[in-house]
């Protein structure tokens, strides 16, 4: 059996799993762990469980964050801090076309991660070659997209709510206008798009819950039967549960899901002798 934690490293950053080894540990512990880039410093996101095999090649737990641990962070959190700044002063030095909203130390302090957003590509060997004189360490340019950048910074949505991918979450999915269409809403681009200027995520959250309602009613300019007469579906509030009607006379009629149910035929089987 295998120990196995989880561990992530920012508020609503993806879970890795870690060996937690012999430690007795709970969610919210700050722990040191091993990394391919490095040491690194994450909370406990998922308490130790155990399983039977894995094909991970799975890092480990190194220790509980001590005293220390925590004094040696503050001193990244400076030395990120200048790095960003020296920087933002050599891009626009440089006069490069680039957005740098980011900057991370691993917990050793042997890489700084420079993280970016730009429309095409960047020629960056003189900026390296700067940053490297400055810090003398290990240096990577990581090119992002815009939902990184809105992750990383955060704020508040149409909704009035906290950011989903900056509160809790873990990876982008994929959204389409497709799922705007599913939902009924309007395809102005400003009512749909997040303050990243990309589809809202929520589309996606919301639109497996659409489809599986959406079967229970008859689609759009369906003719259909009810006790009033006959008519043409040409409007569904799938939130509602309602369908209108409307009808040869052209007069319009709202049924409910369970209504329109009742007043259909029923089908009858018929068993052959």
């Amino acid at each position: 059996m295998i120990k196995v934690a989880g561990v992530k490293f920012k508020t609503a950053g993806k879970i890795y799993d870690f060996k937690s080894c012999a430690f007795v540990l709970k969610e919210g512990d700050p722990v040191i762990v091993e990394t391919e880039q490095g040491l690194g410093f994450g909370r406990i996101a998922v308490p130790p469980y155990e399983i039977e095999h894995t094909d991970k090649k799975l890092k480990q737990i190194v220790r509980v964050a001590t005293k220390e641990d925590f004094l040696k962070r503050e001193e990244i959190k400076q030395l990120e801090q200048k790095a960003h700044a020296f920087c933002i002063k050599c891009i626009n030095d440089l006069g490069l076309l680039m957005n740098l909203f980011s900057v991370e130390s691993t917990f050793d302090r042997n890489k700084l991660t420079f993280f970016y957003t730009a429309d095409g590509r960047i020629d960056f060997r003189e900026l390296i070659k700067l940053l490297v004189k400055k810090f003398s360490i290990r240096i990577e340019m990581r090119q992002v997209g815009i939902r990184n950048l809105s992750k990383h910074y955060g704020g508040v949505g149409k909704c009035g709510r906290e950011l989903c991918c900056s509160s809790f979450m873990h990876t982008f999915d994929p959204v389409s206008i497709k799922m705007a269409k599913e939902q009924g809403l309007s395809l102005n681009p400003t009512k749909i798009s997040g303050v990243c200027g990309r589809l809202m995520c929520c589309l996606n959250f919301e639109n497996k819950t659409y489809k599986s309602m959406k079967r229970e009613m008859p689609k759009l300019g369906k003719s259909i039967t009810i006790d009033e007469g006959k008519g043409k579906v040409v409007r569904l509030n799938v939130l509602k549960e309602t369908i209108t009607v409307r009808l040869e006379d052209n007069t319009e009629v709202e049924k409910t899901v369970a209504q329109l149910k009742k007043s259909q035929p029923k089908k009858q089987d018929h068993k052959k002798k």
